[in-house]
C-alpha cells in the first residue's frame, strides 16, 4: 500500500476529503443528486514555521481538523433543514449567523463534557481508590483502563442510533475509497466495494492512541497535590495529542511489522465506528476524492505506469443507475500486507461472529 496523503471524515449523508490545500465535501441530497462543495484551505503550518515542529504540528493539525470538520458537518446538515422561503431571505441570513455562533458554543460544550467524562471522571475514580491502591503507577494504569472502557462503551452505545449508524457507513465508504487508490486500483464503485473499511490513519485510531499514551504520561508524572494532578491532566492534553499525531503519521505512511502491530488496537476499534456502505454512499465518497485528488496519476505511479484494470476480478459488474450519476456543484470558494500469521489470527478472532 502506497501513502497518498489524502484524508477525510464522514458527515451527515456525505463524505469530506482533504488533500494538501484543497478540501471538498460531497453530500447525497434528498432528491438523489450529489452536491459537491470545494474550497481552498491554507494550513497554519504553511504560514508559521513553529507549527511544522514535530508534536506542535500535531496540535495544529488536530485543531484545524476539528474546525474544518465542524464546518463541513454544519454544511451537510443544512441540506436537511427546512427550506427558507424567498420572503425570509433576511431572516435566513440572521439565522445563519446565529447557527454559526451556536455551533461554536456547542463545540465548546462538547469539548468540556468530553474532558469531564474521559479525563476527570477516571481520575476521580482512581483517586477514590488511593487507600486501597498505594502505587501511583498502578492508579495511573487503572485510570487509563477506565478511560478506554468508557470510550469503547460510549462508541458502542451511539452506534445503535440510526443516524449515527449511517454516518458510520459513510465513514466506511471514506476508508474504502482511500484504500482502493492506495492499493493501486482504479476508483470505481466495484473496486471500492471490495476494499476493507479499516485504515491506519483513522481518527478513531488517533483517539485510542491518545488514551494509551496518556496512560504512559500519567503513570510516571507524579505530583503530591491532587488538584495539581487533575490540572496537569487537562494541560497535557495538547502534548499527548501531538505525540499521538506523530505515531499515527508514522504508522499511516509505513507498512512494517512494528507499525502494523501497534496499529492493531485502533483497527479493531474501527469495527465499531465503520460499517459497510451501499453503492450510493460509495459514489458520494468517490465524488469527494475526485474533487481534490488526481487518483489516475497516483494509481499509475503505484503500478509503475501500468493500469491494474478498471475492476477487480472478484467484484461483480454493476451498471451505475442513470438517476444517481448527476453531480450538482453548489459552491466553489477560495479557501493528507502482509502481516505475519499471528496478526491475521488475531484479526480472525476479533472479527468472528459472536
Amino acid at each position: 500500500m502506497k501513502y497518498s496523503g489524502i484524508g477525510g471524515q464522514a458527515v451527515i449523508e456525505g463524505v469530506m476529503m482533504k488533500n494538501r490545500d484543497e478540501c471538498a465535501v460531497a453530500v447525497r441530497k434528498t432528491d438523489g443528486e450529489i452536491a459537491l462543495r470545494k474550497e481552498q484551505h491554507r494550513s497554519i503550518r504553511d504560514r508559521c514555521r513553529l507549527a511544522r515542529v514535530p508534536v506542535i504540528r500535531g496540535v495544529a493539525a488536530f485543531a484545524e481538523s476539528l474546525s474544518t470538520g465542524m464546518r463541513m458537518l454544519n454544511y451537510s446538515a443544512s441540506f436537511f433543514e427546512e427550506e427558507e422561503t424567498a420572503g425570509d431571505a433576511g431572516r435566513a441570513e440572521d439565522k445563519g449567523k446565529t447557527e454559526s455562533l451556536l455551533m461554536g458554543l456547542v463545540m465548546a460544550a462538547a469539548i468540556i463534557i468530553a474532558i469531564g467524562i474521559f479525563v476527570i471522571a477516571p481520575f476521580l475514580v482512581s483517586e477514590a481508590l488511593r487507600k486501597i491502591i498505594r502505587s501511583p503507577q498502578l492508579r495511573g494504569l487503572l485510570e487509563g483502563v477506565i478511560r478506554v472502557v468508557l470510550f469503547v462503551v460510549y462508541v458502542k452505545l451511539i452506534s445503535r442510533m440510526e443516524d449515527i449508524r449511517r454516518v458510520f457507513m459513510y465513514h466506511g465508504a471514506e476508508h474504502k475509497s482511500i484504500n482502493c487508490i492506495e492499493n493501486g486500483y482504479e476508483l470505481t464503485v466495484e473496486n471500492v466495494r471490495s476494499q476493507t473499511t479499516r485504515h491506519k490513519r483513522c481518527g478513531t485510531s488517533f483517539l485510542l492512541v491518545v488514551m494509551f499514551i496518556s496512560i504512559l504520561f500519567f503513570m510516571f508524572i507524579v505530583v503530591r497535590n491532587m488538584w495539581l494532578r487533575m490540572v496537569l491532566r487537562i494541560l497535557l492534553i495538547p502534548v499527548i495529542a501531538g505525540v499521538s499525531y506523530e505515531f499515527i503519521r508514522y504508522a499511516g505512511s509505513h507498512d512494517n511489522v512494528f507499525s502494523n502491530i501497534l496499529s492493531r488496537p485502533g483497527l479493531w476499534l474501527q469495527g465499531l465506528t465503520t460499517a459497510e456502505p451501499d453503492d450510493r454512499m460509495i459514489e458520494v465518497a468517490i465524488a469527494s476524492v475526485e474533487a481534490v485528488f488526481d487518483w489516475k496519476s497516483f494509481v499509475a505511479e503505484v503500478n509503475g505506469g501500468e493500469s491494474r484494470g478498471a475492476e477487480l476480478e472478484s467484484a461483480p459488474a454493476k451498471e451505475p443507475a442513470a438517476d444517481e450519476s448527476g453531480i450538482e456543484i453548489l459552491a466553489v470558494e477560495d479557501m493528507e500486507e502482509e502481516d505475519d500469521e499471528i496478526l491475521n489470527a488475531l484479526d480472525r478472532y476479533f472479527e468472528a461472529p459472536k
